[in-house]
């Protein structure tokens, strides 16, 4: 089988379960032929070897059942870096990328106020490490701040699994993993009040999506952890329940536990930067005014409001 007949094929067997067929079979075919998108359009007529032709039907049956093509190929690009991910982590998607824009934002304004000072950020809830690692790079290699005044970043995750790919990601860094400290936890738990754990910035993508839209987005098959979706879920694993016994259902249990733990832990002038739902952040931002906090919500590539900026 030939480049082009695999594309011919594969594009007409995704078309009725993918919203790209053409994109998807783009992408598996760069990644295990290791071949540009112009090479590959220069070589149609190449013959795929045995076992090439095994592993992009294989990747393709996949695709079909539902799985994303960053789990097939094990890597997804964010913010113009690559990522490893697997299932055990979320995806990294374009509009958590006005988070990281804004992290740096803010970051190289609090190191221009404070030139003596080595900030700290924690990226709570961190999945693959993408938000604090793209903030980290940006600074290192985009604004070329030196190693020795580069913040230091403590990425956090209840979850294990999740906590592998993160220190996978980290290690792609050379010396720049020196300022990254790996810590399991659930959400702030593991930070005891006293003895210096307080944070300059914290970014958060927490599990905000409500539980019956959680279901319905896990149908299609793409596998993503509901862990890191639920937002309807207490500190001790169950399913949140209103003040009148009903099942919860918007998504903001775990982010109604989250922000009084990161008050006690942000330095005096601290500052947050939370990914919400556009049908949550209001909320969050009025569950936020209830403690003290001043809030601006930032608009994702749609419109949406999507990221709550908390001091």
């Amino acid at each position: 089988m030939t480049i082009y007949q695999f594309k011919t094929q594969s594009i007409n067997v995704l078309k009725e379960t993918s919203p790209s067929p053409q994109l998807d079979t783009e992408v598996l075919l760069e990644y295990c032929l290791k071949l540009s998108k112009t090479q590959l359009l220069l070589d149609y007529k190449k013959e795929l070897l045995p076992e090439q032709e095994n592993w992009l039907l294989d990747a393709v049956s996949k695709r079909k059942q539902g799985l994303p093509v960053a789990y097939i190929t094990g890597h997804k690009e964010f913010y113009g870096y690559d990522f490893i991910v697997s299932p055990a982590v979320l995806i990294p998607k374009p509009d958590t990328e006005i988070l990281v824009e804004r992290g740096i934002e803010i970051i190289l304004e609090k190191m221009e106020a404070h030139p003596n000072q080595i900030l700290t950020v924690c990226d709570m809830c961190t999945g693959s490490g993408c938000i604090a690692l793209a903030v980290l790079r940006t600074l290192s290699e985009v604004y070329k701040i030196p190693e020795s005044r580069l913040p230091k970043f403590t990425l956090v995750d209840i979850s294990p699994a999740a906590l592998e790919i993160a220190e996978k990601n980290v290690s792609t860094l050379g010396n720049l993993k020196e300022r990254i400290h790996l810590v399991r936890s659930n959400l702030f738990e593991q930070f005891p009040k006293e003895g210096g754990w307080t944070f300059d910035v914290i970014l958060t993508n927490p599990p905000y999506i409500p539980h019956s839209m959680v279901e319905e987005l896990l149908k299609d098959g793409r596998g993503e952890p509901r862990l890191a979706l639920n937002g309807d879920v207490t500190l001790t694993g169950d399913a949140a329940v209103t003040e009148t016994g009903e099942p919860a259902d918007d998504g903001l249990e775990i982010i109604k536990n989250l922000i009084p733990q990161a008050k006690n832990h942000l330095s005096p002038m601290g500052l947050i930067l939370m990914e919400t739902g556009e049908y949550n952040a209001e909320a969050t931002a009025e569950y936020a005014a209830s403690l003290g906090f001043k809030s601006k919500i930032h608009q994702d590539l749609e419109g949406q409001l999507r990221v709550v900026e908390l001091s």
